[in-house]
């Protein structure tokens, strides 16, 4: 299936838009499993229903948490949020190329 899946045209694409989202939901799934706790006992740690938890660690694009709900979740499991912006040396790379082509 993932083999017919790449060889459509747009779908290498749309895969690596979303890689950082993923790395992103990989990194909220394994701190949980870390911690052995359910999407049940992180939602009652920090107020919330099991579904808002599950909507919280599913890759649906409808739901975008604020930083305070993925603040109150990382403190639920032991962890802290850090943001931090980090250039894209392939899109640096790229955008360089444009402008000396454009010269």
């Amino acid at each position: 299936f993932k083999t017919r899946a790449f060889a459509r045209p747009g779908v290498n694409k749309a895969y690596d838009d979303l890689a950082d989202e993923f790395a992103f939901l990989d990194e909220v799934l394994k701190a949980r499993a870390e911690t052995g706790l359910t999407q049940a006992e992180v939602a009652e740690r920090i107020g919330t229903t099991q579904s808002a938890i599950a909507r919280l660690e599913s890759a649906e694009p409808k739901h975008s948490p604020s930083i305070a709900t993925l603040q109150k979740y990382a403190k639920a499991l032991g962890y802290k949020v850090e943001i931090r912006l980090v250039k894209n040396e392939r899109r640096m790379r790229t955008a360089k190329a444009a402008v000396r082509r454009s010269a």
